[in-house]
Order: C-alpha cells, then sequence, then structure tokens
C-alpha cells in the first residue's frame, strides 16, 4: 500500500467515522423515537391533565418541592375550550397573538404571526403556549409566596384578577390587573411586552394593614405532559438556564424525570423550557438573588416539568410598598432578537439559549457570515455557495500545499514502483528509501490528509447552523428545496415523486431510502473527486475507492439540503482546485482516463 493511498484512506475512514457516529445518534433511532414518542403525546393529550388548580400547586414555596398532582384527572378539553373557561385580557402586538387568563394572571395562550407549521403559506401559525386543561398545557406565571409560616392571602392560579373594561397588551400599551386580598394587602401587576417576544412584569404590592408581611417574589414556567422532541443527539430540547453559580444547564426531560427536582443559587440569570426553534424563559433581576429550580413531577402516565426561580423575601411595613420585577422571553429563538435581548438587558449568557455547540466559536460566526451575506443575495442556498467559495479561499493556502504534495508523490511514483520491485522483502530499507525519496523532492507524506481533515469542524458547524437555527427554518434554495433545513424531499425510490409511495415507511432501513436529486449530485461530485487520482493497484483500496461516494450518498441523503448542497458544492471546488494545481505541477490529470477504465470504455494495451 503506498503512502499516499494509506493517508487517502485514513481520512476517508475519519470521515466516515464521523458520518456514521452522526447517523447512529441522530439517524437511525429518529423513526422508531418518533413513532413512540408521538403514541405518548397522543395519549397525555387524551388525558388532558390539569395539575394545577388548587392554591400553591404551582408557586413554589421556601424549602418545598414541587407537589404531587390530584389523584384524578379531570376531563380532557380541547384549546379553545380551555381558553373559554377564565375571562381574558387579549395580546396582541405585530409577531405575537394571544390572551392573558385573568383567572390566576398567567401567560398561557401566545401564538406566533411570523411561523407557520409547514412551508405551505396556509399552514397554521405556531401555538407556543397553551393553558391547563386543554391539549399541551405550556405557560408561564409570575407572583408571591408568603414567608415560611405565613398564612396571608396571595394571588394564586385561582385568584381572579381585576383589568379594565376591554384592556388589552400591546407592544405600545401595558396591562394592568388588580386584586385585593381583604385583609390589607393590595396586589397590582403590570404587564407589558415589546415588539418581539419580551414581557415585562412588574408586581407591586401595598400593604394597609397593621402588621408587616414577608414576600418572596417568584417566576416559573411550566410543561404538562413529556413533549415529542427530535432526539437528535446534537440538539438540547428541554430544561435549560444559566446561573451565576454553576453557568449553563442543559436537562433532558427524561434526566429530570429521574432526579425530580435540582436547586442552584443564582444572582440573576434565567431558566425555562426550549424547543428546537422556540422557547419560553423568565428572567429574574440581573442583581436579584434567587434559588433557581429545575423540578419534574408525576402527572398520570406521564409528567409535568418546571423551572422557577424563588427570590429572597420581600419585608413589606404598614403602610409602605413593595414590588419586583421580572422578564420572560416566549417566542422563536432568532439569533439577532436574542443577542439583542442579551446585550439590552444584560442578560447572563442568554445567547446560549441557541445550541450552537461545542464549536460554538466557529458555529456561530459562520452563521453571521452567512447571514450577512444572505441579506445581500436574498437565498441562503446562495449565501451558503459563496460562504463555501470563501471557506475555499482561506484554507487555500494550505489545501494548496496538500494537493502540491500530492501531485509530486504522483510524479515520482515510478520510482516508488522500482523500489517496491527492489526491497519487497525488506521493509525497513524500503521506509528508508522512500522517505529520502521525499526529503529530496519536499513531500510531505501525510498531506494529503488535510484537505479532507480542514472540513470536518466546518462540516459539523455548518450541519449545527442549518439545524439549529430558525432562519434556515422553510429557507427556500430553488426548484424543489423549499427547507434548507430539511432533507432533499425527492427520492430515486419513487421515480422522484411519479410513484405515490413514501419509501421512508420501510421499516429498518426506510431512513436510507430517502435518497433525492441532490444528494445523488454529491455523490456524483464525490465519485469524480476520487477519479481525479490513479486507481490505486490494490484490489482491497480499490474496492474502497469504488464504494465510498455510494455509501456517503446513502448516508447524506437524510441530511438538511442545505448541508449536501455545500458538500456536493465542496467537492466541485475541490476537484477544479486540484486539477489546476496538479497541472501546474506537471502532474497529468487522469479523471477522464479513470471515468472511461470504469465503465469498460478505455482501450486495453495490445498485447506484444
Amino acid at each position: 500500500m503506498t503512502t499516499e493511498n494509506r493517508n487517502m484512506i485514513l481520512a476517508i475512514v475519519l470521515s466516515m467515522a464521523v458520518l456514521i457516529a452522526w447517523q447512529y445518534f441522530s439517524g437511525i433511532p429518529q423513526m422508531e423515537q418518533q413513532r413512540q414518542q408521538h403514541a405518548a403525546q397522543q395519549q397525555a393529550q387524551q388525558q388532558g391533565a390539569d395539575t394545577s388548580g388548587q392554591a400553591g400547586t404551582v408557586a413554589p414555596a421556601p424549602g418545598t418541592t414541587a407537589p404531587a398532582p390530584a389523584a384524578t384527572a379531570p376531563k380532557a378539553l380541547t384549546r379553545a375550550e380551555a381558553l373559554a373557561r377564565t375571562p381574558r385580557a387579549v395580546i396582541d402586538t405585530p409577531r405575537v397573538i394571544g390572551s392573558v387568563a385573568l383567572k390566576g394572571g398567567r401567560i398561557d395562550d401566545l401564538s406566533l404571526k411570523d411561523y407557520r407549521e409547514t412551508v405551505d403559506p396556509n399552514s397554521p401559525i405556531i401555538v407556543l403556549l397553551s393553558p391547563s386543561g386543554g391539549p399541551n398545557p405550556f405557560y408561564a406565571e409570575f407572583g408571591w409566596v408568603p414567608g415560611a409560616g405565613s398564612t396571608v392571602a396571595v394571588p394564586n392560579a385561582e385568584t381572579l384578577w381585576n383589568a379594565p373594561e376591554g384592556a388589552k397588551l400591546t407592544h405600545e400599551a401595558p396591562l394592568v390587573l388588580t386584586w385585593d386580598n381583604g385583609a390589607g394587602l393590595v396586589f397590582r401587576r403590570t404587564l407589558s411586552i415589546d415588539a418581539n417576544y419580551m414581557f415585562h412584569v412588574v408586581d407591586e404590592v401595598e400593604n394597609t394593614s397593621a402588621a408587616p408581611v414577608a414576600l418572596h417574589p417568584y417566576g416559573l414556567v411550566s410543561r404538562h405532559g413529556t413533549p415529542h422532541v427530535l432526539g437528535y443527539y446534537i440538539l438540547h430540547e428541554g430544561l435549560i438556564g444559566v446561573t451565576s453559580e454553576a453557568g449553563l444547564h442543559e436537562i433532558k426531560y427524561k434526566d429530570i424525570a429521574e432526579r425530580k427536582t435540582e436547586t442552584f443559587p443564582s444572582v440573576g440569570g434565567w431558566l425555562g423550557i426550549t424547543d428546537k426553534y422556540w422557547a419560553a424563559t423568565v428572567i429574574p433581576g440581573i442583581q436579584e438573588k434567587v434559588q433557581a429550580r429545575f423540578s419534574a413531577a408525576q402527572a398520570g402516565n406521564d409528567f409535568s416539568y418546571q423551572t422557577d426561580f424563588l427570590g429572597d423575601a420581600v419585608s413589606v411595613a404598614p403602610g409602605a410598598k413593595a414590588s419586583t420585577e421580572g422578564r420572560l422571553f416566549a417566542g422563536a429563538k432568532e439569533v439577532r432578537v436574542v443577542d439583542g435581548y442579551q446585550t439590552t438587558y444584560n442578560i447572563d449568557r442568554f445567547d446560549l439559549l441557541i445550541d450552537w455547540g461545542w464549536f460554538y466559536f466557529i458555529t456561530k460566526p459562520l452563521f453571521l457570515l452567512i447571514d450577512w451575506i444572505y441579506k445581500g443575495v436574498g437565498n441562503f442556498g446562495v449565501a451558503i455557495l459563496i460562504v463555501t467559495v470563501l471557506i475555499k479561499g482561506v484554507f487555500f493556502p494550505l489545501a494548496n500545499k496538500s494537493y502540491a504534495s500530492m501531485a509530486k508523490m504522483k510524479a515520482v511514483q515510478p520510482e516508488i514502483t522500482a523500489l517496491r520491485e527492489r526491497y519487497g522483502d525488506d521493509r525497513v530499507k524500503l521506509q528508508q528509501e522512500m522517505m529520502e525519496i521525499y526529503k529530496k523532492e519536499k513531500i510531505n507524506p501525510i498531506a494529503g490528509c488535510l484537505p479532507i481533515l480542514i472540513q470536518i469542524p466546518v462540516f459539523f458547524a455548518l450541519y449545527k447552523v442549518l439545524f439549529v437555527t430558525i432562519e434556515m427554518r422553510h429557507a427556500p434554495f430553488f426548484g424543489w428545496i423549499k427547507d434548507l433545513s430539511a432533507p432533499d424531499p425527492t427520492t430515486i425510490f419513487n421515480l422522484f415523486g411519479l410513484i405515490p409511495w413514501d419509501p421512508g415507511q420501510v421499516p429498518v432501513i426506510g431512513h436510507f431510502l430517502l435518497l433525492g436529486v441532490w444528494p445523488i449530485i454529491m455523490g456524483i461530485t464525490m465519485w469524480a473527486q476520487m477519479k481525479l487520482n490513479p486507481a490505486p493497484p490494490d484490489p482491497t483500496q480499490k474496492m474502497i475507492f469504488d464504494w465510498m461516494p455510494l455509501i456517503f450518498t446513502f448516508m447524506l441523503g437524510s441530511f438538511a439540503s442545505g448541508l449536501v448542497i455545500y458538500w456536493a458544492w465542496n467537492n466541485t471546488l475541490s476537484v477544479i482546485q486540484q486539477s489546476i494545481i496538479m497541472r501546474r505541477n506537471g502532474v497529468k490529470i487522469e479523471l477522464w482516463d479513470n471515468v472511461k477504465e470504469t465503465f469498460g470504455l478505455k482501450k486495453k494495451p495490445k498485447a506484444g
């Protein structure tokens, strides 16, 4: 085996290992996970369990854990029926629509005007928050809990707040709620929202009684039932937050269901529940000392999940007032918006709400570059193609050196072949003589690996960008590619839609049968790149090279089409680049000869 071929095989094996691991953690289990989780979700929806309903069942009390739900779940309601159970104040801004429940004062009805469930512009808009009692309860709440041993009445899930007739929360007008406990405490809540997704909540209390009271402010996000998650290893969906003492917390639903509760002290910070593209998080004041808690409680055959913070006691003297404030982010995890909130409100590491991953230092700058180019060209697919060219330019000196070294190795192949014939049985002497030739010709034996190896972090980063950023969601390219973050919707196994059959439904192997046009183009470009080099003399090596493009084609078939387009375009640029460098170094480009030989078109030399 020549050093050149050994290096190429090493690079291919490393790349394959990466993709196989990716498929192991994300691809193959996905369909089975989706079926199981969808069934569990359907069961939870049918039960429609409401685990709150009583005073103190959702608000955290000092030193306690999440309470157990009621033993018997009420009858399931539709979302519309659940909304109609309580009087409401409308929320209407340029980007969200919904309502605040006057009973309980919860923000539990919110939909995102700018986002739809599918690429169909007539499909329903995304519903983020939903009330208890209906399907998929998911809501936020702020308020007070009394100090230890106190029995003072505070607002709870059953409290009916007073609001002005026709009151409406918009990005220009706040909503003011009031409630008198009848025992000397008057509570006032002012809700406001900006033009995007940030709510500002100010809770005030006036003590008109003759005795001081101590109250703890709190904020929470609660979700009933385990939601459907994609199950990808590289994407976190579940409970999330940042505390000053412990940093970033990413807790899966199944993990908190086992551990039940985790509490961390913090100054400021934030915590909530995140999906792939959407999130709801509560944010205390940046200097407020709180106990941040992640918890789960049994809810029938499923669980309810909650993230909450509990502040230090606020003492309110007779005749005095006290207030506390917090924020709620509830919306789409847009990079510009999330980064803007981090800067504007000085929220600790709020940008980690978007799962940039281990390659944060590559992934986020790569997205910002793509997004900047997109604003100029108006198409994310074109932006990816341009960024690929720029990346090629950045790594050109290294690639140029590597390809030049490979070209020189081809040029000395006759000498290497002669050495093999002379020292075939003396491996030590053969290696010494080969190294002498490499040294004389200034050849780096491992240079061939570098062009492929340096692509791996970029490959990971681009995959992450396409997968986690909402800006790529439903972003079209050209033709049939309507969503760069989704796989190519065509497949050769139903003749690209001519046959009314979904190959993806085939058990076990269906995941690999979604082989669209762009994965096939990617496979062809990879095959051309392989054929640019002379065929290995060893039959085993030749078989590996011959099958490698086909294997990669099937493996990448279910990846985001934007990633496959990048890979195909990158291969094409590599073929052009390597051809130019080989020609400059006086090495014959054997692409067409190898292609002809593959199809039996190359003339064989006559005997004798």
